[in-house]
């Protein structure tokens, strides 16, 4: 039988006819209308007569409509509307509401417009949510959604379609990075790297004992770019970096030139894309950092090829062999016995160690924040460290040989970690992009090739979802609020088939090298100045943080 439905808040001339069995239950009859009218969650929608009453019944529903009566549809009880969002200035748009402080920005209209915003910056069209479901929704590869990164993502300007985090989705090479990489990542693999973590967080030891004996601060986030990019080179390229041979050892090239590839692309897409086609300045300058960096990459994976021993083996095999990613990928083969193709390994060793090194660069430097910053949580810490044998009872720093079970069994280190996550994450747009005209919940359409953002900080604050949001609660973890949060109201790594490959290495890393780091020093925060993150890199970081770490006794 044919029904005819519109959705609320359209004119009700674009209403659509759909077949309709009597037999079906109300789930199926949500679905298939759902279907139609490009609904994401179907499950939403609801049906009402023209007086506005709700019809609950498969039967009531073709019993009222008709094609002079159309049955009206709402999502989750709204009728459907265009996100809204500062009406911006011209050419500029909205650059002025939101930067230099995006984060709070972000955070301030949504409490103004709802939570599905749009924003136009130099020309640039970006939709944002800080809604849990609607983030559920953009994060999953569907027939709606989907990482596309076009010209509005903010991946524009170091798109690759070679690599994994820096490209399309619906291609073969995204295909083969995400069937190949993961298992040099799974929690096998991450177990037999646990001591080169060890290894590299007691290398650095010596320098924070210097820097103690010399009664000297240090800029935090400089120090923990030393320290996960050493843990990161060894990692993924197999390479020693030497940023702790000595006091004053440089950032190897490596390091600099991705670093200067995340600022320049950051610069560049807030900017316009006219900006990004200039032959001079930051764009001339990404340019030559790109293949300055992909050259680097190059030597030291012909460098891998040259000294390598390894044979040959199934992935689940070669992962737990291998004496770095770059020699998994050399020797990892599938179930056809079929190589990684060899053209897309720089790529994604770019990736690997890029993301590798400034996600948790940012992370350690803000838990490091959180434990000089809120009352009692070092103390805490380092009581736990002392429970469980790996600080002495007396004080001694034990040499514990790590292990994955040993860090993740710290029940306070891990709800620690979690909330530094919630309030202070460094990763902030994991944007998607509409594969169709598609209606969100909350009854929010977006037009096909839209980007829209999951705001993670918003999201992770979000008072709708946490109580008190911007306090800094450890033991919320325990409570029964945060148990039965929605799954996406915390998506520090962000989820589904896009969300982030080496999450199982970073939440490891960061627990030893934290763990190291505490048993041996008391940390001081250094100055009063109030702390900024940098709004023209990749993801949030602070700039100006200081600290004394003091040799325990």
């Amino acid at each position: 039988m044919q029904c005819h439905f519109y959705l609320v808040g359209d004119d009700i001339a674009t209403s659509q006819s759909v077949e309709i069995d009597s037999r079906w239950k109300f789930e199926d009859l949500q679905r298939a209308v759902g279907g139609v009218f490009h609904v994401a969650q179907p499950t939403g929608l609801s049906f009402h007569n023209p007086q506005n009453d709700s019809l609950t019944s498969v039967a009531d529903i073709i019993s009222a409509s008709s094609p002079s009566s159309p049955i009206g549809l709402r999502v989750d009880g709204n009728a459907v509307q265009t996100p809204q969002g500062p009406p911006g200035l011209p050419l500029v748009g909205s650059f002025y509401e939101i930067f230099p402080d995006h984060l709070g920005n972000h955070y301030r209209l949504f409490r103004k417009y709802g939570p599905v915003i749009k924003t136009t910056n130099m020309g640039k069209t970006i939709y944002l949510t800080d809604d849990p479901q609607v983030a559920a929704v953009c994060l999953a590869e569907s027939s709606y959604m989907t990482k596309k990164i076009n010209s509005d993502h903010p991946l524009w300007g170091v798109k690759d379609n070679t690599a994994i985090f820096i490209g399309d989705t619906e291609t073969e090479n995204w295909r083969l990075a995400h069937k190949y990489l993961p298992p040099a990542m799974g929690p096998k693999a991450v177990r037999h790297y646990t001591s080169l973590m060890q290894d590299c967080a007691r290398v650095s030891l010596p320098i924070f004992d210097e820097l103690d004996t010399r009664d000297e601060s240090w800029n935090v986030y400089q120090y923990m770019v030393k320290l996960a990019s050493q843990t990161i080179g060894k990692f993924s390229l197999g390479k020693d970096f030497g940023h702790f041979d000595s006091i004053d050892s440089p950032l190897h090239p490596i390091v600099t030139n991705i670093a200067s590839l995340l600022s320049l692309n950051k610069k560049i897409t807030s900017r316009g894309e006219w900006y990004r086609h200039l032959p001079f300045g930051d764009p001339a300058r990404l340019r030559h950092v790109q293949h300055t960096i992909y050259s680097l990459l190059q030597e030291q994976v012909d460098r891998v090829a040259a000294a390598s021993t390894s044979k040959d083996a199934p992935m689940n095999e070669a992962a737990l062999t291998a004496d770095c990613v770059v020699d998994y990928l050399l020797h990892a083969v599938d179930e056809k016995g079929e190589h990684f193709p060899p053209g897309l390994i720089l790529a994604n060793m770019l990736i690997v160690t890029g993301a590798g090194f400034t996600t948790t660069s940012a992370l350690l430097s803000w838990l490091i924040y959180c434990i000089v910053t809120y009352d009692g949580i070092q103390d805490r810490l380092y009581q736990e460290l002392v429970e469980f044998g790996i600080v002495g009872p007396n004080g001694e720093r034990n040499q514990t040989t790590w292990t994955p079970d040993l860090a993740h069994s710290l029940p306070y280190m891990d709800k620690f970690v979690k909330e530094t996550q919630r309030l202070h994450n460094a990763s902030f747009q994991p944007g998607r992009t509409s594969k169709t005209d598609v209606v969100l919940p909350g009854g929010y359409r977006l037009p096909p090739d839209s980007v829209i953002v999951p705001a993670l900080y918003a999201i992770h604050t979000n008072p709708k979802t946490w109580r008190d949001p911007f306090h800094f609660d450890p033991d919320r973890w325990e409570s029964e609020e945060v148990k039965n949060r929605h799954r996406c109201a915390y998506i520090p790594f962000a989820t589904g088939p896009r969300g982030c490959i080496g999450f199982n290495f970073a939440l490891l890393e960061v627990k030893i090298l934290l763990g190291e780091l505490l048993s041996r020093y008391e940390f001081v925060r250094e100055g009063q100045e109030a702390i900024d993150y940098d709004p023209e890199f990749q993801l949030i970081r602070p700039l100006n943080f200081y600290v004394r770490a003091k040799r325990r006794v």
